[in-house]
């Protein structure tokens, strides 16, 4: 028995026609009826009934019918199993990260994915974390690594995982009236020059939302898109860093905690739905593996 008999039984079946079931598998007329002739002798009863002006199936043939479709099918699934592997070899996976982000475990993570899968091309950018949300919701990116302001931030249509959990906290110089202290809470970022990152990061965002809930309006003199930058330019006395809590022990820093206690998350997004190529979810389950 072979796979094209049954493809040519399934066909003419089907179309109740051995010249319309020829032209469906691109392939003469003669050639269709001698094959399916040969799986009958093999089986040894008529799976057709030729006498009328329709081929029609006899009780044998439609008994066999649904085991032909099912052989057909598996057949198919182990197809689209390789090409689905072969993709994974050959594919691409498009990740976005946080600009100026210095999270070694996004590092650690595309890396064991690169050793795993040699042959993926893993592209890498950057963005402010609304720009890499968007960019997951819209398909451009498989998977990124973002800023999330409280862990009920996300938006609906992706699925979250949080590698990261910090408090905010305000840094400043030497000379700087909130140096001495151990906290300020934040009603009294009302009119202080802050140094804070852009519009769209996560940090940013958290900031923001902890504002709004007491009332303030926060004054952001000066943004850079790296923390390490915004560390340095408080350091230099050009006002109030907002950053999250790792940055303790910078050199020329004092680091006050922020009161009520405000958090930000960092995370990993993808999809919920799940990535569309297979190189993207070899990518995402690596995560689970984390």
């Amino acid at each position: 028995m072979e796979l094209r008999q049954l493809e040519y039984f399934v066909a003419v079946a089907e179309e109740g026609s051995f010249t319309r079931a020829a032209e469906r598998v691109h392939v003469a007329q003669p050639g269709v009826s001698a094959q399916v002739r040969r799986l009958e002798r093999e089986l040894g009863h008529d799976l057709l009934d030729r006498s009328g002006r329709a081929v029609r199936l006899t009780d044998v043939g439609a008994a066999v019918l649904p085991y032909a479709r099912a052989a057909l099918d598996a057949v198919a699934c182990a197809r689209a199993a390789v090409d689905e592997m072969a993709g994974l070899v050959r594919g691409r996976v498009a990740v976005g990260m946080v600009t100026a982000c210095t999270f070694g475990g996004l590092f650690d993570l595309l890396a064991r994915f690169h050793r795993a899968h040699p042959g993926v091309e893993v592209q890498l950018s950057e963005a402010a974390s609304d720009r890499l949300v968007a960019a997951v919701l819209e398909g451009r990116l498989d998977f990124a690594l973002v800023g999330l302001a409280g862990r009920d931030a996300a938006p609906p249509g992706l699925e979250v995982a949080v590698v990261a959990d910090e408090a905010l906290v305000v840094a400043v110089a030497d000379g700087h009236p909130w140096a001495g202290r151990r906290e300020v809470a934040v009603g009294e970022l009302d009119g202080e020059a802050l140094i804070c990152l852009p519009v769209g990061s996560g940090l940013r965002a958290t900031l923001d939302r902890a504002c709004a809930t007491s009332g303030v309006q926060p004054r952001v003199a000066l943004e850079a898109s790296s923390p390490g930058v915004v560390a340095e330019l408080a350091a230099e006395g050009l006002g109030a860093a907002v950053l999250p809590e790792s940055s303790r022990g910078t050199p020329g820093l004092h680091v006050v905690d922020l009161a009520p206690e405000t958090r930000g998350q960092l995370a990993y997004v993808w999809r919920a739905e799940g990535p569309a190529s297979p190189a993207a979810r070899a990518l995402v389950a690596e995560v689970s593996r984390t």
